[in-house]
């Protein structure tokens, strides 16, 4: 079992040791606790087993998974893991200040060629990757396709049936139980694992190596077994994995890291880096590295400046550079059934976009529908989740068995819907050959006729790229039926939310494009009558539409339609279409990436303080009893201490004969005292050491490890003797922790907190007769629940959104929430 969670040291809460409240690893759920058994982290794997069980009937009672946004633990893909805090402050100490002072223009120099090397490496290989899922992709799903088809052809629809179920099943298998008993951390899109550690949570395995590989290839078979799910959530997190394992600055165990890869051991350069591949992500999976750009800045980033801007900018330059040229290869024919794929922009229309007056009222039509659609769609996300994570919890098998009733039920509807739609004679001046045999096509035959296509399995029938392209080509206006339009409408729109979820990696991202294009067609053939713009360019403000409701995204969806489409003419209207459907879905609930952030229990900092926070101080919320270490401390209680609490950080105070007064010294941190324990640099009296801990510490023995990776008091071993030794703390000390005074408003501390990208704040007195020191705020404390709790009177007055709570649409939003 990972080790237990390390959020801080502070002090807070409710119980008769609120310190304890804060840094022990448990779930909280009304007036109920359930803490981990730290004695299982070295049990046995079926102790381990049950005890996950009992966390999950815990979170699943009464069948809803409740938001544990004050716990120590999360939901990281299928599984729940600890987790905790990053901390971006810089450590000023006398070994760090030591080596600072040795670096000269050469350090900075190559720091700098680095950062650049490293991003130039994030956009190579995230562009490689999103290349092979591609190439996957088109390869597997066109095999099945080209197969099936030919059956079809041949009036073998029993075989071309069951050829068509059973590899939808084996893929579908094959990518959930990689998943499952490979990287559970791999399941779902990722977007919310980075979201929450761009805002300063880590968890285990949820960058490592192993997660990338099961992440592609799982991907890759997933989006093949023709589950409604997409490949651009995926990438993201593939982006970021690479970017993470790259900035880890190598291997150690296996002998490959160097010492100039170093600078990047900490947390602050390595979130820059995992921003940077979360954009880069987004570019391969679109092609569109401005709109990747975007989606870092609006969507997965906490934190923003235009040094990162810039490099963020350089990375999607790279991936699109590297996609053209893999691209360029391919078209030789070297790549198999590789096609257009989703990684060529698709061809709206040749013509002059030409819109009038007129076609505003659709448009603004189109949008307020999307919000309210985007707005459902995450409302019955939302408990189709809670109810897989009921099911999830009950173990593996059930997790296999999820899948398997859902491939099973997507595959039937995906080949017996077709059957209800009416063949459709081909086109006479159709430039593309009518039927379509083989993998993709506008006009497939089916079960028709020679001379005939069926239009409703020309949409289910292919993958969701060429379906895609399918409903945004231009001059297609008579090409679909209405019914066959509004058959797959309802049948994407919740095979979408039924296929996510699952334990295997799935996105979000053209499940909702793919459901937005038909919606935009249906409202195109509904009211387009009124309007002179072409249904194809409906389907893409259809998709617009319902991506703006349900992810709330602006500028960044903007520019993706945009870039995918490649038509500027469309910006007018793409941009009144998600203001109107942002705007209409805002009045009803969160969008989908904070929704599933606060689902899986991620304690996401938002950017804004709650108005009840202004009545508080951070007195308020701050309790004792809190623990410190002497400048110069006995061995003995360090570990003690160490093993008696999950604390991160400690206050040094220094005590007479060391100074006049009790005087805090600075900020000590749990990783920083185990490297010392380690190395037994301890001395026989309490007095101050005379060794000069630069010449035997290096910043390379404090450096921080991969993400995930801890070091645990119990592997170390010490003897009687040595544990009545001391240890000279000063020089490992940060002399220049962030501090406020207890009487600073929480609103006003937590803005600092979330800023400055602090784990740790310390809180100083009023008045200098008092302890130096009354406390530790963490992010733990700056929880709503965890404040409401302490001070419920302040319930009522939590800042909430407005809402039409006047309508019966959105009594009925509140009924569900």
């Amino acid at each position: 079992m990972a080790p237990r969670d390390q959020n801080g040291g502070g002090s807070g809460g409710d119980a008769a040791d609120p310190e304890a409240d804060i840094e022990a690893p448990l779930i909280s759920s009304g007036s109920s606790f359930l803490f981990q058994d730290t004695a299982l982290e070295d049990g046995e794997g079926g102790e381990e087993e049950q005890q996950r069980r009992a966390r999950w009937r815990f979170l699943s009672s009464f069948g809803r998974l409740r938001s544990n946004v004050t716990s120590q633990v999360a939901l990281v893909g299928t599984d729940v893991c600890p987790i905790e805090s990053l901390d971006y402050e810089l450590i000023e100490n006398d070994v760090f200040k030591q080596d600072w002072r040795a670096q000269g223009r050469n350090h900075i120099l190559r720091y700098l060629a680095l950062k650049w090397a490293l991003c130039f490496l994030v956009g190579a290989l995230t562009a490689v990757a999103a290349f092979l899922a591609n190439l996957g992709v088109e390869n597997v799903a066109g095999v099945k396709f080209v197969i099936t088809s030919t059956l079809m052809f041949e009036r073998r629809f029993e075989s071309a049936f069951i050829v068509f179920l059973v590899s939808n099943f084996l893929l579908t298998m094959f990518a959930t139980a990689l998943t499952v008993y490979v990287a559970p951390a791999a399941a779902g899109s990722g977007i919310p694992e980075v979201k929450a550690y761009l805002n300063g949570v880590d968890a285990p395995n949820i960058f490592c190596l192993k997660t990338l590989l099961v992440k592609v290839v799982g991907c890759i078979a997933a989006v093949s077994a023709s589950l409604h799910v997409g490949k651009a959530g995926p990438l993201v997190h593939t982006g970021a994995c690479i970017a993470s394992i790259l900035g880890q600055g190598g291997s150690r165990k296996y002998r490959m890291t160097s010492k100039w890869l170093r600078y990047f051991k900490n947390d602050r350069d390595r979130r820059d880096l995992v921003t940077c591949g979360a954009g880069a992500g987004i570019a391969g999976a679109f092609r569109a590295p401005v709109a990747g750009v975007l989606f870092a800045l609006e969507t997965v980033s906490s934190r923003w400046r235009s040094a990162l801007l810039w490099r963020a900018f350089f990375t999607t330059a790279i991936v699109a550079v590297v996609l053209r040229v893999l691209i360029d290869v391919c078209k030789s024919g070297r790549c198999g059934l590789f096609g257009k794929g989703g990684l060529i922009m698709f061809d709206v229309t040749s013509g002059y976009i030409n819109y009038h007056v007129v076609d505003l009222p659709p448009v603004i039509t189109l949008g307020v529908l999307g919000g309210v659609l985007g707005s459902l769609y995450n409302l019955f996300l939302d408990k189709v989740l809670r109810l897989y994570n009921v099911i999830n919890q009950r173990g593996q098998t059930y997790k296999l068995l999820l899948a398997a009733t859902v491939t099973i039920c997507t595959s039937c509807c995906l080949f017996g819907l077709p059957w209800l739609a009416a063949c459709k004679p081909c086109p006479v001046d159709s430039e593309e050959a009518c039927p379509s045999i083989g993998r993709s096509g506008n006009f497939k035959k089916f079960q028709c006729q020679m001379g005939n296509y069926n239009d409703l399995a020309s949409l289910l029938f292919n993958t969701n790229d060429d379906t895609i392209r399918n409903l945004y080509s231009s001059g297609t206006d008579h090409e679909f039926h209405l019914s066959s339009i509004l058959l797959f409408f309802l049948a994407s729109y919740f095979l979408g939310i039924f296929s996510y979820g699952l334990a295997l990696p799935s996105g979000l991202f053209v499940p909702l494009i793919l459901t937005g294009a038909a919606y935009g067609r249906l409202v195109g053939m509904l009211i387009g009558s009124r309007s002179t713009l072409d249904h194809g360019l409906f389907a893409v403000l259809g998709s617009a539409a319902l991506l703006g409701g349900s992810m709330r995204m602006t500028v960044s969806v903007c520019v993706v339609m945009l870039e995918l489409t490649n038509n500027l003419l469309m910006l007018p209207l793409v941009m009144l279409v998600l203001i109107i459907s942002k705007t209409v879905a805002d009045a009803f609930n969160a969008n989908v990436y904070d929704l599933l952030v606060k689902l899986k229990g991620f304690p996401f900092l938002e950017g804004h303080a709650e108005p009840y926070m202004r009545q508080l101080s951070v007195s308020d919320v701050v309790t004792g009893p809190l623990q410190t270490f002497s400048g110069i401390e006995k061995v003995g209680r360090i570990v003690h201490v160490l093993k008696t609490t999950g604390h991160n950080g400690f206050p040094v105070v220094d005590e007479p004969p060391f100074s006049d007064t009790p005087m805090l010294y600075g900020l000590v941190l749990r990783a920083h005292l185990l490297v010392l324990l380690r190395k037994k640099d301890f001395v026989s009296s309490c007095t101050a050491s005379a060794l000069d801990a630069s010449k035997h510490f290096s910043p390379d023995d404090f450096a921080k490890r991969g993400s995930g990776k801890h070091d645990r008091i119990e592997d170390i071993e010490l003897t009687a003797a040595e544990m009545e030794m001391y240890l000279d703390l000063h020089p490992f000390t940060n002399t220049s922790p962030y501090t406020v005074v207890e009487t600073m408003s929480l609103a006003k501390a937590l803005i600092l907190f979330r800023e400055v990208g602090l784990r740790h704040l310390l809180v100083l007195p009023k008045s200098s007769k008092r302890s130096p020191v009354v406390g530790i705020l963490t992010r733990h404390d700056f929880m709503p629940e965890h404040v409401l709790g302490i001070h419920p009177y302040l319930f009522k007055s939590r800042w909430k959104k407005v809402r039409f709570g006047k309508s019966a649409f959105a009594n009925f939003f509140c009924h569900w929430r």
